[in-house]
């Protein structure tokens, strides 16, 4: 059974609206493709086993909190493992994290 998300709105990282602007580089996600999507502070990754229409159908393989990058068991109602719906609508490209940052950080000095 699919668990119910309320997915966040993607807002400016909306795929949808990447895609849109670059049409040439679009490919239809697949079974085994990792999407992203926001909920609740945190980017979800999912590993897609089935696309119905516009919706995927799949695993979540990450929660990472989009303030800190680290990564987590579950946040709010969701958990690693849990099968969910994934609407293109809510896919979002992922945030920088502050791990991936290449500034230094200057803190430090």
């Amino acid at each position: 059974m699919h668990k119910h998300v309320e997915w966040d709105d993607p807002g400016e990282r909306s795929v949808l609206d990447y895609y849109a602007d670059h049409p040439d580089d679009y490919r239809p996600p697949q079974r085994g493709s990792i999407l992203s999507a926001s909920y609740r502070g945190f980017t979800v990754r999912v590993r897609v086993e089935a696309r119905v229409e516009e919706t995927n159908i799949g695993e979540v393989v990450a929660l990472i909190a989009d303030d800190n990058g680290r990564r987590q068991q579950a946040a709010g109602d969701l958990a690693l493992g849990d099968t969910v719906r994934l609407p293109d609508a809510f896919r979002a490209l992922e945030p920088r994290h502050p791990e991936e940052s290449e500034e230094p950080d200057e803190s430090q000095d």
